[in-house]
């Protein structure tokens, strides 16, 4: 009890805040993780630089007792074995992708500035930086700019908040592999996450741009908001929710800076506990086929939201879903005229329980006058109380994000940079695979249907993914497939047409409608003639590049019993692993 008073008392010391949080950091529960060894134990304010960490072990000493060494990218980490401090290395792959966008990032954020990015791959024989096919030098740039590459500080260059970063994995990694930064902070509030930031920094010697703290993320992008001092990218990525963060995170940032969110509360955003979504997040989640898009559509919702009360408005680059959580990179601007357009760009999401047919309602609605906007509220809604084609009841989700999710001159150039610098990130071939597959989504269709879904409806067999794709395409319309959903077809084709093709799809393949109740959707949808006359013969354009070219765009499972890994407990205890705890709980009832 005395460890955690002291470190509860200096962690009020250093964030001048209440020492009592809810639980919310990604390393630990706050600040009751007692501190080893010097290091850990903060001598006030004004001892070292911006509240670091006490004096670190020398560069490449040993692992102590219970420790054991990490390695990552180009980064090599003292971690300790008790689960005193969170790390999940299913997580490398977000990791890798951050750290890839970042350097994208700052191609475009220090170009105007006169610094060019340089990465290994992209120099010449001779020495000299090999410039991007589309990286032109803006009007009045310097005639010969400045380089920057990966490990070495740049003057001007970019100023880095890694909010909740445990063992500091991250940041170190930042400072190692991405060029054109200024500066890293890696803040955490628990003592001992701070002393192993500290720690780590100096094993890789990026001390002169990581600076570990030891604060409460909130109180820190408060305070450099209140001192005029924002950061220019700000990466967010706590255990479970994001929530308590986002209103500090969308005023800290600065002007066009980029925000990298990420969000593993899945169970929530998927549609399990839609109360606790609407608290959290500001939407009402759906179970439904789409859940994976709809949980990135959310997030983008909120944060939108969110900034919007300050003026600002968020501009996505990159939204992903992979594995147990979602990913997105977002840029926040201010515009009071463009703030005014953000209803517009949100939209309720009408969901048939029956047969899993779904419309999309915006909250409002923009019209050009010219060089002018009119905004006015939408007219709806656009069902009826049952659905047309089944007449089962609808479920209302949302609001969500109804804009594209990514900006695909941003995925192309990432894409890009992968292709010049290979064997640049251990998760190349799937970021190559996730990406391309982005690349090709319909950008202007939110939302998607599922082949397994469509047809367990009318309970057919499933015709084959070339086959429902070429029959979209004979129709007259645009698919594509979706990087969150391995079955997943995007189509701007209304349900009627999806209807009408499975309807056509049961006559060739028969279903036992004698199996069937007068009253279930299979029957009510199959008892209407369709009126459009699909083929499903193979059009040429049904088979996507990223499959044709074999790319890895649905890995299999990293490992066994991947997931969300156990929260860090204080102290240090081990937690038990999640199939521990199955085998633990196994058959049990609770005794009434």
């Amino acid at each position: 009890m005395r460890g955690a008073a002291r470190a509860a008392a200096a962690l009020r010391t250093l964030c001048r805040a209440p020492p009592v949080f809810p639980a919310m950091d990604g390393a630990s529960p706050n600040g009751v993780a007692t501190p080893e060894g010097p290091g850990a134990t903060p001598e006030g304010p004004g001892a070292t630089p911006e509240g670091s960490a006490g004096p670190p072990r020398s560069e490449g000493s040993p692992p102590g007792t219970g420790e054991t060494l990490i390695t990552e990218g180009r980064a090599t980490i003292v971690f300790p074995s008790a689960n005193e401090v969170f790390y999940n290395p299913v997580q490398g792959f977000n990791r890798d992708l951050t750290c890839a966008v970042l350097t994208e990032f700052a191609r475009l954020w220090l170009r105007p500035k006169g610094i060019r990015v340089v990465l290994p791959g992209e120099e010449e024989p001779g020495g000299s930086p090999q410039s991007p096919p589309e990286a032109e030098d803006p009007p009045g740039a310097p005639e010969t700019p400045r380089t920057a590459r990966p490990g070495e500080p740049c003057e001007g260059g970019l100023r880095v908040l890694e909010a909740l970063a445990a063992s500091g994995l991250r940041s170190v990694r930042f400072a190692r592999e991405v060029p054109g930064l200024g500066a890293v902070v890696a803040s955490d509030c628990s003592p001992r996450a701070t002393e192993l930031m500290a720690r780590n920094v100096a094993r890789n010697g990026v001390g002169g741009l990581v600076t570990p703290r030891l604060a409460d993320a909130r109180m820190l992008m408060y305070e450099s908001k209140a001192q005029r001092q924002p950061f220019d990218v700000i990466d967010l990525d706590p255990y479970g929710s994001p929530a308590p963060f986002l209103d500090a995170a969308v005023q800290a940032v600065s002007e066009g800076g980029l925000l990298c969110v990420t969000c593993t509360d899945m169970a929530v955003m998927a549609g399990n506990s839609a109360e606790t979504c609407y608290s959290k997040y500001g939407a009402v989640s759906l179970k439904g086929k789409f859940c994976h898009e709809m949980a990135l559509r959310i997030i983008l919702h909120s944060l939108d939201l969110r900034a919007n009360c300050y003026q600002r408005f968020v501009v996505p680059l990159l939204s992903v879903s992979a594995d147990f959580y979602v990913r997105v990179f977002v840029r926040v601007f201010t515009g009071q005229a463009k703030v005014k357009a953000s209803a517009s760009k949100q939209a309720l999401v009408f969901h048939c329980v029956g047969c899993g047919s779904h419309h999309l309602q915006r909250l409002g609605r923009a019209t050009s006058h010219g060089t002018s906007f009119k905004y006015s509220p939408a007219t709806g809604p656009p069902v009826g109380p049952t659905c047309e084609f089944c007449q089962q009841r609808h479920q209302v989700g949302g609001p969500v994000w109804a804009e594209p999710l990514h900006d695909p001159s941003f995925v192309e150039r990432v894409l890009a940079a992968l292709e010049r610098s290979p064997g640049r990130f251990q998760m190349e071939p799937r970021m190559r695979g996730m990406l391309s597959v982005i690349a090709e989504e319909l950008s202007d269709v939110p939302l998607y249907y599922t082949l397994d879904g469509l047809s367990s409806t009318i309970r057919s067999n499933t015709p084959a993914l070339l086959q429902l794709r070429s029959a979209l395409l004979h129709a007259g319309f645009r698919v594509s497939l979706s990087h969150a959903c391995r079955n997943a077809v995007k189509t701007d084709a209304p349900p009627a047409v999806l209807w009408d093709i499975m309807r056509c799809w049961a006559k060739l393949h028969p279903v036992k409608l004698e199996r069937l109740p007068d009253s279930s959707p299979a029957a009510r949808i199959l008892s209407v003639e369709p009126t459009l006359q699909a083929s499903f013969a193979l059009h040429e354009d049904a088979n996507p590049s990223s499959r044709r070219r074999g790319l890895k765009r649905f890995p299999e499972n990293p490992e066994a019993f991947w997931g969300p890994k156990a929260r860090a407990k204080p102290g240090g205890g081990i937690a038990p692993s999640l199939q521990e705890k199955r085998e633990r709980l196994q058959n049990k009832r609770r005794q009434r």
